[in-house]
Protein backbone atom coordinates (compact mmCIF):
# COMPACT_ATOMS: atom_id res chain seq x y z
CA UNK A 1 0.00 0.00 0.00
CA UNK A 2 1.40 3.38 -0.97
CA UNK A 3 0.20 6.96 -0.84
CA UNK A 4 0.93 10.05 -2.89
CA UNK A 5 -0.23 13.66 -2.89
CA UNK A 6 -1.33 14.98 -6.30
CA UNK A 7 -1.23 18.49 -4.80
CA UNK A 8 -4.48 19.74 -6.36
CA UNK A 9 -8.21 19.56 -5.69
CA UNK A 10 -10.05 17.05 -7.87
CA UNK A 11 -13.57 16.86 -9.30
CA UNK A 12 -14.30 13.19 -8.67
CA UNK A 13 -17.50 13.15 -10.73
CA UNK A 14 -15.64 14.49 -13.78
CA UNK A 15 -12.86 11.92 -13.31
CA UNK A 16 -15.35 9.05 -13.05
CA UNK A 17 -17.19 10.19 -16.18
CA UNK A 18 -14.07 10.72 -18.32
CA UNK A 19 -11.64 8.03 -17.20
CA UNK A 20 -11.71 4.35 -18.10
CA UNK A 21 -11.93 1.72 -15.39
CA UNK A 22 -13.10 4.29 -12.85
CA UNK A 23 -16.11 4.11 -10.57
CA UNK A 24 -17.55 6.66 -8.19
CA UNK A 25 -20.49 6.23 -5.85
CA UNK A 26 -20.35 9.08 -3.30
CA UNK A 27 -23.14 7.54 -1.19
CA UNK A 28 -21.01 4.43 -0.72
CA UNK A 29 -17.43 5.77 -0.62
CA UNK A 30 -16.00 9.30 -0.97
CA UNK A 31 -13.33 8.44 -3.55
CA UNK A 32 -12.97 7.37 -7.17
CA UNK A 33 -11.88 3.75 -7.46
CA UNK A 34 -9.67 3.34 -10.52
CA UNK A 35 -7.90 0.25 -11.83
CA UNK A 36 -5.11 -0.38 -14.31
CA UNK A 37 -3.93 -3.69 -15.74
CA UNK A 38 -0.16 -3.20 -15.74
CA UNK A 39 0.91 -3.27 -13.01
CA UNK A 40 -2.38 -4.76 -11.80
CA UNK A 41 -3.36 -2.26 -9.10
CA UNK A 42 -6.26 -0.25 -7.70
CA UNK A 43 -6.17 3.40 -6.69
CA UNK A 44 -8.45 5.30 -4.35
CA UNK A 45 -8.46 8.91 -5.50
CA UNK A 46 -9.86 11.52 -3.10
CA UNK A 47 -11.16 15.05 -3.83
CA UNK A 48 -8.35 16.48 -1.67
CA UNK A 49 -5.80 15.20 -4.20
CA UNK A 50 -4.59 12.39 -1.97
CA UNK A 51 -4.29 8.95 -3.55
CA UNK A 52 -3.86 5.44 -2.14
CA UNK A 53 -2.47 2.70 -4.39
CA UNK A 54 -2.89 -1.00 -3.55
CA UNK A 55 -2.15 -4.36 -5.13
CA UNK A 56 1.40 -3.91 -6.41
CA UNK A 57 3.84 -6.79 -5.95
CA UNK A 58 6.87 -4.59 -5.27
CA UNK A 59 7.85 -1.07 -4.26
CA UNK A 60 8.89 -0.30 -7.84
CA UNK A 61 5.55 -1.50 -9.21
CA UNK A 62 3.71 0.59 -6.63
CA UNK A 63 5.60 3.74 -7.64
CA UNK A 64 5.10 3.02 -11.36
CA UNK A 65 1.36 2.47 -10.84
CA UNK A 66 1.00 5.65 -8.78
CA UNK A 67 2.77 7.60 -11.55
CA UNK A 68 0.42 6.10 -14.15
CA UNK A 69 -2.64 7.14 -12.13
CA UNK A 70 -1.21 10.66 -11.71
CA UNK A 71 -0.64 10.83 -15.48
CA UNK A 72 -4.25 9.78 -16.14
CA UNK A 73 -5.45 12.59 -13.85
CA UNK A 74 -3.15 15.07 -15.66
CA UNK A 75 -4.53 14.00 -19.04
CA UNK A 76 -8.03 14.79 -17.75
CA UNK A 77 -6.94 18.42 -17.29
CA UNK A 78 -6.03 18.57 -13.61
CA UNK A 79 -2.68 20.13 -12.58
CA UNK A 80 -1.64 16.96 -10.73
CA UNK A 81 1.88 16.65 -9.36
CA UNK A 82 3.61 13.65 -7.75
CA UNK A 83 4.51 14.65 -4.18
CA UNK A 84 5.31 12.74 -1.01
CA UNK A 85 5.18 9.20 -2.42
CA UNK A 86 5.45 6.76 0.48
CA UNK A 87 5.08 3.02 1.02
CA UNK A 88 2.73 2.71 4.00
CA UNK A 89 2.44 -1.06 4.43
CA UNK A 90 3.84 -4.25 2.93
CA UNK A 91 2.00 -7.57 3.16
CA UNK A 92 3.50 -10.98 2.39
CA UNK A 93 2.54 -14.60 2.89
CA UNK A 94 4.27 -17.96 2.95
CA UNK A 95 3.75 -21.60 3.83
CA UNK A 96 6.25 -23.27 6.20
CA UNK A 97 4.98 -26.69 4.96
CA UNK A 98 4.32 -28.14 8.41
CA UNK A 99 1.42 -27.83 10.86
CA UNK A 100 1.84 -25.45 13.79
CA UNK A 101 0.37 -26.09 17.26
CA UNK A 102 -1.15 -22.71 17.95
CA UNK A 103 -2.27 -23.41 21.53
CA UNK A 104 1.26 -24.29 22.63
CA UNK A 105 2.73 -21.39 20.72
CA UNK A 106 0.27 -18.99 22.37
CA UNK A 107 1.08 -20.41 25.79
CA UNK A 108 4.86 -20.25 25.39
CA UNK A 109 4.83 -16.78 23.77
CA UNK A 110 1.95 -15.13 25.62
CA UNK A 111 3.68 -11.74 25.75
CA UNK A 112 3.78 -11.54 21.95
CA UNK A 113 0.77 -13.57 20.86
CA UNK A 114 -3.00 -13.69 21.00
CA UNK A 115 -4.99 -16.79 20.10
CA UNK A 116 -8.77 -16.97 20.42
CA UNK A 117 -10.02 -19.63 17.95
CA UNK A 118 -13.68 -18.75 18.67
CA UNK A 119 -13.05 -15.28 17.25
CA UNK A 120 -10.32 -15.86 14.63
CA UNK A 121 -8.69 -19.11 13.42
CA UNK A 122 -5.14 -17.77 13.44
CA UNK A 123 -2.65 -16.82 16.12
CA UNK A 124 -1.73 -13.14 16.07
CA UNK A 125 1.98 -12.75 16.80
CA UNK A 126 3.13 -9.15 17.33
CA UNK A 127 6.86 -8.70 16.86
CA UNK A 128 8.41 -5.66 18.53
CA UNK A 129 11.48 -5.19 16.35
CA UNK A 130 10.75 -4.75 13.51
CA UNK A 131 7.20 -3.76 14.40
CA UNK A 132 5.24 -6.25 12.31
CA UNK A 133 2.33 -8.64 12.85
CA UNK A 134 2.32 -12.30 11.84
CA UNK A 135 -0.95 -14.18 11.40
CA UNK A 136 -0.02 -17.83 11.91
CA UNK A 137 -2.42 -20.64 11.02
CA UNK A 138 -2.49 -24.33 12.02
CA UNK A 139 -1.95 -25.26 8.36
CA UNK A 140 1.51 -23.64 8.40
CA UNK A 141 0.38 -20.66 6.36
CA UNK A 142 1.63 -17.29 7.60
CA UNK A 143 0.67 -13.74 6.67
CA UNK A 144 2.98 -10.84 7.54
CA UNK A 145 1.74 -7.27 7.66
CA UNK A 146 2.95 -3.90 8.89
CA UNK A 147 6.39 -3.99 7.30
CA UNK A 148 7.74 -0.72 5.95
CA UNK A 149 10.44 0.17 3.46
CA UNK A 150 13.86 0.01 5.05
CA UNK A 151 12.96 -2.90 7.31
CA UNK A 152 14.59 -6.32 6.82
CA UNK A 153 11.43 -7.17 4.89
CA UNK A 154 13.33 -6.65 1.65
CA UNK A 155 13.95 -10.43 1.62
CA UNK A 156 10.34 -11.57 2.19
CA UNK A 157 10.66 -15.34 2.41
CA UNK A 158 13.88 -15.40 4.41
CA UNK A 159 12.55 -12.71 6.68
CA UNK A 160 9.31 -14.59 7.25
CA UNK A 161 10.89 -17.95 7.87
CA UNK A 162 13.41 -16.77 10.47
CA UNK A 163 11.04 -15.47 13.18
CA UNK A 164 8.52 -18.23 12.59
CA UNK A 165 11.16 -20.95 12.66
CA UNK A 166 12.64 -19.46 15.84
CA UNK A 167 9.22 -19.37 17.47
CA UNK A 168 8.48 -22.95 16.38
CA UNK A 169 11.91 -24.29 17.37
CA UNK A 170 11.70 -22.53 20.71
CA UNK A 171 8.30 -24.10 21.30
CA UNK A 172 9.52 -27.57 20.30
CA UNK A 173 12.64 -27.34 22.46
CA UNK A 174 10.97 -25.83 25.50
CA UNK A 175 7.83 -27.95 25.84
Amino acid sequence: VSTVNLDCKLDLKAIALQARNAEYNPKRFAAVIMRIREPKTTALIFASGKMVCTGAKSEQQSKLAARKYARIIQKLGFPAKFKDFKIQNIVASCDVKFPIRLEGLAYSHGAFSSYEPELFPGLIYRMRQPKIVLLIFVSGKIVLTGAKVGSPFLWPCGFLYYPVMMVCLNYLLCR
